[in-house]
């Protein structure tokens, strides 16, 4: 999709898929799967073992219970199964744009409502808004959910244990059930604590949908799992038995070999991401100065504010048209998008420099190398 979806001529800094190689645990465990003709349906809880494993290890905070999971075609067909145990039709569901785009046709489909809780200008949970979205949400007597995006796609924003935590109070209070987005955690950057919702106080009904899909670049070998907390336990035991058909039996070997073995690739991963990070960064100081970048915490998207380029709402046509590179455009991401694009910067520092120097050509400007990089204290 990434490479075939635009003409030749186009550079593709869209979508969020990476420009890497498997890592080695995720191809034998698929080649050995293939030698054995092992593609059958998925069973047991190789999977969630792992998760529970990685979890453990990276982020060692009251750990998954294995039991309280269920594997789920992926993160997204994930968060529709859990929305219909949580809502019903016609019920809100409050997001927090700019925000996934998927999460607006994918919540409008199952015939819920979008209710909008918008970041603030720094690109964090507003709870005061966020408050006032669920009172206006319960209303009238009615369920309502949150999709909790943690950490942030497109600004990489790791939302703080505080945050997580003033949210679930805000969800206690009002009734509202949190489902929240962790496909993004493992990518992480060092020194970056993140924090998985299920563990802050008073979490206790939120279910999680989390995979190894992103961050071992896996988005065509289909899995995710739900995760429910302790009070959530009894609805995701009501999830019907035919959705643990959708997983791709495959998928699911893959995914546990990267979590199990593929830390080591990860965290190599995790370095060249920083590096691009900064090279972004320099990048656009040297050539487009107006452009507003800054690096989150975690994915490996880029959210930039082109307002100050008077390009109007859609920056990502200019660019387009001009400087033949695909960025995503920013109106699709809700309130907030408007003057945006989001671009992925996991790709080769090469492709990354074409990429801005491209963006710089289309507003004829002559590209600058960036100046040299301090050296550290």
């Amino acid at each position: 999709m990434k490479w075939r979806t635009y003409p030749d001529d186009v550079l593709p800094l869209w979508v969020a898929e990476m420009d890497v190689p498997l890592a080695e645990p995720v191809v034998r465990a698929v080649t050995d799967a293939l030698a054995l003709g092992d593609t059958g349906y998925p069973a047991g809880t190789g999977y969630a073992e792992a998760l529970a494993g990685f979890a453990a290890k990276r982020w060692g905070r009251h750990g998954i219970a294995v039991e309280r999971t269920a594997i789920v075609p992926d993160v997204m067909l994930g968060v529709v199964e859990m929305l219909k145990l949580v809502t019903g039709p016609g019920d809100p569901v409050i997001v927090n744009p700019p925000v996934y785009p998927p999460f607006f046709p994918f919540v409008t489909h199952l015939d819920r409502r979008i209710a909008e809780a918008p970041l603030d200008t720094d690109g964090r949970l507003d709870l005061d808004v966020l408050e006032r979205a669920y009172r206006r949400a319960v209303a009238g007597g009615g369920r309502a959910a949150h999709l909790l995006c943690s950490p942030h796609n497109p600004t990489g924003t790791v939302h703080t244990a505080e945050e997580l935590s003033a949210v679930a109070a805000l969800a206690e209070r009002y009734g509202v059930r949190v489902v929240v987005d962790e496909i993004h955690a493992p990518l992480t950057a060092a020194g970056v604590d993140f924090v998985p919702y299920l563990s802050v106080p008073g979490a206790e009904n939120g279910l999680s949908l989390m995979s190894a899909s992103k961050a071992w670049n896996l988005a065509g070998l289909k899995a995710a799992l739900a995760v429910a907390g302790p009070g959530a336990a009894a609805d995701l035991a009501l999830l019907p038995e035919e959705v643990s058909h959708g997983p791709s039996h495959v998928g699911v070997l893959a995914h546990a070999a990267a979590l199990r073995d593929g830390t080591a690739w990860l965290d190599a991963l995790l370095a060249g991401l920083d590096a691009n990070r900064r090279l972004l960064a320099d990048l656009l100081a040297a050539s487009l100065p107006e452009v507003r970048y800054r690096p989150g915490g975690a994915t490996y998207l880029a959210w930039l504010d082109c307002r100050s380029l008077g390009l109007g709402d859609d920056p990502a046509e200019v660019f387009l048209e001009r400087g033949r590179v695909a960025l995503s455009s920013g109106p699709l991401f809700g309130t907030g998008g408007a003057g945006h694009v989001r671009l992925n910067l996991a790709t080769s520092p090469e492709i990354l420099t074409e990429g801005v120097r491209r963006m710089a050509a289309a507003l004829d400007r002559p590209p600058h190398e960036p100046g040299p990089r301090p050296a550290a204290a």
